[in-house]
């Protein structure tokens, strides 16, 4: 069974995690590390340097392209909403690397931290899960359309250091999906597919609470640093992201994810320089 495979160290088992290939085995083992972690039987019993990860693993679909190559997708179709959907299970699929790796990568943190990335990784998983459903429910498959791989590429240019993480993943990639998911929610309303807003509605509920988590130890490590949080995220998005930052902000959702006035009048500034 899975769950007897799993392995009691926590980076042992956090690496277990990120190397499965098959997508059923990475939500499996996924979700037994998550509840082996919440009733103790994951510990922590090294701090090791981590290994370096080139590539997460991953099923052989879907193919991967430029994002440039990424198919169109008009939510007033049935076809465009798989398409959509399809997208949408591909990020929550990388997500799920993406959550294990800052438990794999980054040592010596605070217990909270560990498990807050557990539970990310977990919700991550639900996600998809759920997302694979309602692309069933169009007759596709995880795999079937092709798919870019923009957000394991910035896990590898965030490797070197969890500030920089904690700044550009959560802070910016997940904080974006805040921003464009309400809009989503509207048109698939438009379009009829109430079950598919509903998938999107609790997805937006989760990912606030993942923003919060990378803001709080955003604000943990400026605080272990020294560092002034507001001109320290400004100085990463110049290095990291520039241009990147676009208006409109769902400001209610940014601020419950920890954003604060600073911040958003920082980020309100950044989006009208790139108009």
């Amino acid at each position: 069974m899975v769950e007897q495979a799993i392995k009691s160290n926590l980076f042992e088992c956090a690496r277990q995690c990120i190397d499965a290939t098959g997508v059923e085995d990475k939500l499996r083992i996924t979700r037994c590390s998550a509840q082996a972690w919440r009733e103790g039987r994951i510990v922590i019993t090294s701090t090791a340097a981590p290994e370096p990860i080139a590539e997460p693993g991953r099923p052989a679909r879907p193919q991967l392209v430029h994002p440039s190559r990424a198919k169109s997708r008009k939510l007033a179709t049935w076809q465009g909403r798989a398409v959509f959907l399809h997208a949408l299970a591909h990020i929550e699929f990388n997500a799920i690397n993406l959550a294990w790796d800052a438990v794999y990568r980054f040592r010596g943190m605070p217990e909270e931290f560990y498990a807050d990335w557990i539970r990310v990784a977990d919700e991550e998983a639900r996600h998809f899960t759920l997302l694979s459903q309602r692309l069933t429910a169009f007759g596709q498959a995880y795999g079937d359309f092709p798919a870019h791989d923009g957000l394991w590429h910035m896990a590898r240019v965030t490797a070197h250091d969890i500030l920089v993480r904690m700044a550009l993943v959560p802070r910016v990639l997940e904080a974006r999906g805040l921003d464009v998911t309400p809009s989503m929610i509207v048109r698939l309303h438009q379009a009829g597919d109430a079950e598919s807003a509903a998938v999107l509605e609790t997805i937006l509920h989760d990912e606030i609470g993942h923003v919060e988590a990378g803001t709080r130890w955003f604000q943990y490590v400026c605080r272990q640093r020294g560092l002034d949080p507001l001109e320290t995220f400004r100085s990463l998005l110049a290095a990291y992201a520039p241009g990147r930052i676009r208006a409109p902000f769902n400001t209610s959702a940014r601020q419950q994810a920890g954003f604060g006035s600073d911040e958003m009048a920082l980020l309100e500034e950044l989006a009208r320089a790139t108009q």
